[in-house]
C-alpha cells in the first residue's frame, strides 16, 4: 500500500468543489428504472445510456469521479473506444462498485449483509489494471421494530472495514457507504440515533483494519425523517440534524463526506447539501461534497426514454443537475437556479 498515492488520489476526487456521479447500478436495478419508461431492458440499451453519461461535454467541470458498475467498466463507445478511456480522457477518475449485494442476514429477519468479499482481492487487481483508482461497497441498514441489532450493524460494518483494507492494499481508495433506510414513518430523532451508533461501530471497525482514514471517502445517508413520517422538516433542519450526526460519530482525518441521496428528489437533495455548506462550511474538519446516482441521473433519463433524438437534450440535463450540485457543495445553490 502507497498511502500518499491514496490520500493524492482522495484530495483529487475532493478538489474543485466537485463530486461524485454514481452510475453503478446493478443491471436488474438499471432495468427496473427503464422499464418504467419503456425503454428495452437490454444490454444494448444500457451501454447506450452510459455512453450518453459518459461522453457528455463538460461533465468533468463538476464530477471528480464516477462510479461504474462491473458491466460498464467493460463497455465501450459505438465506436469501439472504452468508456474507461473517455472517462480518464475527460479528466474524470473511473471507480467501481465491488459489492456483490445485500442478501437476507441468517438469523436475523428483516435484516441485510452484503455479501462479495470472497475473491475481492482478486477483482481489486484486475479493476486497478483495468485503470480504477477507487471502489464502493454499500452496506444496508434498515429500522423497524428491534431492529437494526447490534450483529447486523457489526457484521456489515466488518464487512465494510474489510473490503476497504483490501481495497488500500491495492491501492484503490475505498468509499465506504453504510446506508440507513429511510424509506418509512420513523423520525428524524430515531434516524439521527441510528446513524450515529451505525457511522460509530464503522469508523471503530475502520480503526481496528488499520485504514488510512486520509485515503478514504465516506458516503453516509443524511439525517431525514422517513417518507411517511407525518413529521416532515425544513432543509435548514435536516441540515442541523446531519452535521450535528457527523461530528459526533466521524474523525476530522477523514478528508471528505459525500451524501448518498437515497431516493431524495434532485431539488431537495441539492438544497439539503446546500444549507448544510451554508451554516457550517467555514467550521467542519472535512469537505461536504455529493455521490449522487438518481438524483442527478433522472432528469437525462425521463428526457432521453431511449430515443437517439433526445440525447443531446438529456445530456445537458445532466451537465446542469451536476453543476447544481457544484454550487451546493459551494453553498451558492439556489432554486432559481433549476430554472436556468
Amino acid at each position: 500500500m502507497n498511502a500518499q498515492e491514496l490520500i493524492n488520489t482522495t484530495r483529487t476526487l475532493v478538489a474543485g468543489d466537485k463530486g461524485l456521479l454514481a452510475m453503478d447500478e446493478s443491471n436488474p436495478t438499471c432495468n427496473k428504472r427503464f422499464a418504467r419508461l419503456g425503454i428495452p431492458q437490454t444490454e444494448e440499451a444500457r451501454r447506450t445510456y452510459r455512453e450518453l453519461i459518459v461522453t457528455t461535454p463538460g461533465l468533468c467541470e463538476s464530477i471528480s469521479g464516477v462510479i461504474l458498475y462491473d458491466e460498464t467498466i467493460r463497455q465501450a463507445k459505438k465506436d469501439g473506444t472504452p468508456f474507461i478511456k473517455v472517462i480518464t480522457d475527460a479528466g474524470i477518475i473511473p471507480g467501481i462498485k465491488v459489492d456483490t449485494g445485500a442478501k437476507e442476514m441468517a438469523g436475523h429477519p428483516g435484516e441485510k449483509i452484503t455479501e462479495g468479499l470472497d475473491g475481492l482481492r482478486d477483482r481489486l487487481k484486475e479493476y486497478f489494471q483495468m485503470g480504477a483508482r477507487f471502489a464502493k461497497w454499500r452496506a444496508v441498514i434498515a429500522v423497524g421494530d428491534g431492529i437494526p441489532s447490534r450483529g447486523c450493524i457489526e457484521a456489515n460494518a466488518q464487512a465494510l472495514a474489510r473490503y476497504a483494507a483490501l481495497c488500500q492494499e491495492e491501492g484503490l481508495v475505498p468509499v465506504v457507504e453504510p446506508e440507513v433506510l429511510m424509506d418509512d414513518e420513523h423520525t428524524l430523532e430515531r434516524y439521527s440515533e441510528v446513524t450515529e451508533e451505525v457511522l460509530r461501530t464503522v469508523f471503530n471497525q475502520l480503526y481496528t483494519q488499520r485504514i488510512t482514514l486520509e485515503g478514504m471517502i465516506l458516503k453516509p445517508n443524511m439525517v431525514l425523517p422517513g417518507l411517511s413520517c407525518p413529521k416532515q422538516v425544513a432543509v435548514n433542519e435536516v441540515a442541523d440534524a446531519t452535521v450535528r450526526c457527523l461530528l459526533r460519530a466521524v474523525p476530522a482525518a477523514v478528508p471528505v463526506i459525500a451524501f448518498l441521496s437515497g431516493g431524495q428528489s434532485s431539488e431537495l437533495a441539492s438544497a439539503r447539501l446546500n444549507a448544510m455548506n451554508v451554516r457550517f462550511k467555514s467550521r467542519l474538519p472535512w469537505a461536504l461534497s455529493f455521490s449522487f446516482a438518481r438524483a442527478i441521473q433522472q432528469p437525462a433519463l425521463e428526457i432521453w426514454q431511449g430515443e437517439e433524438a433526445h440525447v443531446l437534450a438529456a445530456q445537458q440535463a445532466l451537465y446542469h443537475r451536476a453543476k447544481l450540485n457544484q454550487a451546493a457543495r459551494r453553498g451558492e445553490y439556489k432554486a432559481a437556479m433549476e430554472r436556468t
